[in-house]
């Protein structure tokens, strides 16, 4: 999980940074940071939190200079604590390097074991480390040189950006797992010397953030990619180009924002399209359609639109739930679940209802809404989920637990059924999912459905967290 940002060429890049670290708060919301610089030396700032919470006006005066990368982060390596946030920012003998990650490496066990059996000193127990390490031994002069010979060590899931006191490099694995594109950021009161308005380029794990700050979106960066930004411009290397792509097809079914594109596919349209899908796989005799807010309205939108059923919002979502909360004294039936989501009674009583959610990992929460939806009067609860059971942990970056904690590892879809509550439960199949998002199925990585992992992964190495003051 995770999002990444990054600007360079604009006066304000710490501020361009802080908004556009708004625009992919949804990826991660333990902390977040920024590493800028003013061609002479970096500057970083980090915290616990959400970004709103972390960066205020004094803080971004401090992160001078019209280049930042920037990082939200949810934890799938390491603990959630202010040593283990991003960018990660060192001194080496040839310079600054700040760095942000995205993703995650399924050889950074090993990796670290080595370099510390070499003399390595880490600093936290985040997988994003060894990348840092395996710069700072590199012995090629140039910077693109010596990003692609550590590069060449990884194994597994990265989107990465680099900052020094003069480049910002953004960098992609050969089988493009996770997301990063690239745009520009016009000024409009600053010409280039043939009359075309002058611009800066700005990095980020999705095209949400873009829009939040005015930018174009130009093009995903290749998987394999090596994109350098400086004072010469912008230059593109396919050092680790592959044949074989793997992008995380739980990118559309869940995990990207739907105003989003992902390469040049519209979010908003393949979560559509699988809503319809999953309408012809798997459909209900029921009187409306309602959806788990927020991931499952557009799946739900598209499952109306096909079974011709009418949509309604039956749940609605309190986005004021904040990390914690105090539970009452006395017992009150499903209280987590009711923070974040309550039922529209005149909708629901009486009424057969068919409810689309985008995937069911555990299966507390769906035994919860349907236990719920049954309290408001629905006289038929119908579970429709517009992707394939999750069976398998995911090792590139998606927090999908263990199989111990996955309902469908072990459980059949009538035991999970029963387990719900509903009267009836359908899952999209894993052809339909893949047709439904693209044609070219053999580019998705679906091994949370399936199994099939693409990049061998070792068991992980326990590291002890370094006790660290929040800021």
């Amino acid at each position: 999980m995770c999002g990444i940002f990054g600007v360079y060429g604009h006066p304000e890049a710490s501020n361009l940074t802080y908004l556009g670290l708004h625009g992919l708060q949804h990826r991660g919301q333990e902390s977040a940071g920024i590493a800028s610089s003013d061609s002479r030396r970096l500057y970083t700032y980090r915290g616990m939190g959400l970004v709103v919470d972390v960066f205020n006006s004094a803080t971004l005066d401090r992160i001078k200079g019209s280049a930042a990368i920037g990082h939200v982060r949810y934890s799938t390596a390491g603990e959630s604590d202010i040593g283990n946030s991003q960018p990660l920012a060192v001194s080496h003998a040839r310079g600054q390097l700040a760095m942000a990650h995205n993703g995650n490496l399924v050889n950074a066990g090993s990796l670290r074991q080595e370099l510390e059996r070499s003399g390595s000193i880490f600093a936290s127990n985040v997988d994003s480390e060894v990348i840092v390490h395996l710069f700072a031994r590199t012995t090629e002069h140039k910077i693109v040189d010596r990003i692609a010979s550590s590069l060449e060590r990884l194994e597994g899931a990265y989107s990465l950006l680099f900052l020094t006191e003069r480049k910002l490099i953004a960098a992609r694995d050969p089988l493009g797992f996770r997301p990063l594109c690239m745009g520009r950021i016009y000024f409009e009161d600053r010409r280039r010397p043939g009359g075309e308005p002058a611009h800066g380029w700005v990095f980020a794990s999705e095209t949400s953030a873009f829009d939040l700050i005015g930018a174009e979106y130009v093009r995903p960066v290749h998987p394999g990619e090596i994109v350098v930004v400086d004072r010469k411009g912008l230059r593109s290397y396919r050092r680790f180009d592959s044949p074989r792509k793997r992008f995380c097809v739980f990118e559309h079914v869940y995990f990207a924002r739907p105003d989003s594109l992902l390469g040049f596919s519209s979010v908003y349209e393949s979560r559509r399209a699988l809503g319809r899908q999953l309408a012809r796989e798997q459909p209900a005799g029921a009187d409306l359609v309602i959806p788990v807010p927020d991931s499952g309205t557009t799946a739900a939108l598209g499952y109306a639109e096909e079974s011709g059923l009418p949509f309604e919002m039956g749940l609605i979502r309190s986005h004021y739930v904040g990390r914690t909360f105090i539970e009452p004294k006395q017992s009150i039936r499903h209280f987590g679940v009711r923070l974040k989501l309550a039922p529209v009674r005149r909708l629901i009583e009486g009424r057969r209802v068919v409810v689309v959610d985008d995937s069911l990992v555990r299966g507390t929460t769906s035994h919860k809404i349907v236990a719920m939806l049954r309290g408001a009067g629905a006289t038929e609860v119908h579970l429709r989920i517009s992707s394939p059971p999750v069976r398998h942990p995911c090792h590139y970056g998606i927090d999908i637990p263990t199989h111990e904690e996955l309902i469908a590892a072990s459980r059949s879809e009538e035991e999970i059924r029963a387990h719900t509550g509903a009267d009836s439960l359908g899952y999209l199949g894993l052809e339909g999912m893949l047709a439904a998002i693209d044609d070219r199925r053999d580019t998705y990585c679906d091994a949370c459905f399936s199994g099939r992992y693409p990049v061998p992964f070792e068991q992980p190495v326990r590291v002890r967290p370094l006790p660290v003051l929040q800021r």
